[in-house]
C-alpha cells in the first residue's frame, strides 16, 4: 500500500486545517484517493463526527455527519 502513503508534509497540513475547525483525527485515517484527493475517516468536531472529503488542494468537497 505504499502508493496510497499519504506524503507527512500533508498530513501536516490536514492536521493543522483542521485544529483551527476544533476538529481532531488520526492521521492514520487519512486515505489517499485516485483523483489526487484525500479521505478523512472517523473526524470528531466539537458538534459531532464527520467524514470529510478533501481535493486535491485540500479543500473540503463534502463533509458527512456520521
Amino acid at each position: 500500500m505504499a502508493d496510497d502513503e499519504v506524503p507527512a508534509e500533508v498530513v501536516e497540513q490536514i492536521m493543522a486545517m483542521l485544529a483551527e475547525m476544533q476538529c481532531e483525527m488520526d492521521p492514520s485515517d487519512i486515505e489517499a484517493e485516485d483523483d489526487g484527493g484525500y479521505e478523512l475517516d472517523d473526524v470528531f468536531c466539537i458538534d459531532g463526527q464527520y467524514d470529510i472529503e478533501l481535493d486535491a488542494d485540500l479543500q473540503i468537497t463534502e463533509r458527512r455527519k456520521e
